[in-house]
């Protein structure tokens, strides 16, 4: 699944399409009649975490790439398209994509405050939602989008080995101090996974995420299926501290 950064990316690569015109819209999503598009204008396009946003005069057309989603510019894929949009300038397909129609101002609907990306980040809210969840496991809480919109599997296990915190600490049990640094290195790291990904280098810089041995101390990295979203951490028992 697509992470923050990489809907940034998406977003940057569909500007050109912004103040133009949909001549025609198809395709299979059962959310609502892409028909209703045509005539509209792309007024602008944001992101929240994980959710593509495409603005228009009284709507907004939700994307989410779940596992498997994808699009295309001006080339139509072998599937046939969740969403196909014909622009003035040009095509933009999306294919195996959840849609979602949204009817409402988009700051009724969502809190930029918690997307790791955006200007109106607030790592003091993020802290004290955290702090609301005590018993559970940062592992967990850093693939929570209500509080960190756009963090997924690379970023949690990245920014757990940067702060050096095992992925079963319990959060009601991590210090203060630490929190702050888990919050503060999940923004920085974000940025660097985008830069990173616009240059083709991504996977050569993770430090923690599918890697065998932890550079800090050479020994081999724990991999396990950990907490109630049972996805996969990559750890280090020496370094990694656990907080109980």
């Amino acid at each position: 699944m697509p992470e923050g950064p990489s809907i940034r990316i998406v977003k940057k690569d569909l500007t050109r399409f912004i103040h133009k015109r949909v001549v025609a819209a198809d395709g299979y999503t059962p959310a609502f009649d892409p028909y209703i598009l045509e005539g509209k204008t792309l007024t602008d396009i944001k992101t929240w975490g994980k959710h593509l946003l495409l603005c228009f005069n009284e709507l907004t057309v939700r994307v989410h790439f779940m596992l498997f989603g994808s699009y295309k510019i001006d080339e139509r894929g072998k599937k046939n398209a969740s969403l196909q949009i014909e622009f003035s300038n040009g095509m933009l397909y999306f294919y195996v994509a959840k849609m979602v129609l949204i009817d409402k101002p988009l700051d009724e609907v969502y809190d930029w405050q918690a997307d790791i990306m955006n200007d109106d980040w607030s790592t003091p809210k993020a802290i004290k939602k955290i702090k609301a969840k005590p018993d559970k496991l940062i592992c967990d809480v850093l693939l929570d989008q209500k509080i960190f919109s756009g963090s997924g599997n690379i970023i949690k296990n990245e920014v757990l080995f940067r702060a050096k915190l095992h992925p079963e600490s319990r959060a009601g049990a991590i210090p203060d101090k630490k929190l702050k640094e888990l919050t503060n290195e999940t923004v920085k790291y974000s940025f660097e996974f985008l830069e990173q990904k616009q240059a083709h280098t991504l996977s050569k810089n993770w430090q923690a995420y599918e890697q065998d041995e932890c550079p800090r101390n050479h020994i081999p990295f724990k991999k396990e299926e950990l907490g109630k979203t049972k996805r996969w951490c990559y750890y280090c028992e020496k370094c990694q501290k656990k907080y109980k």
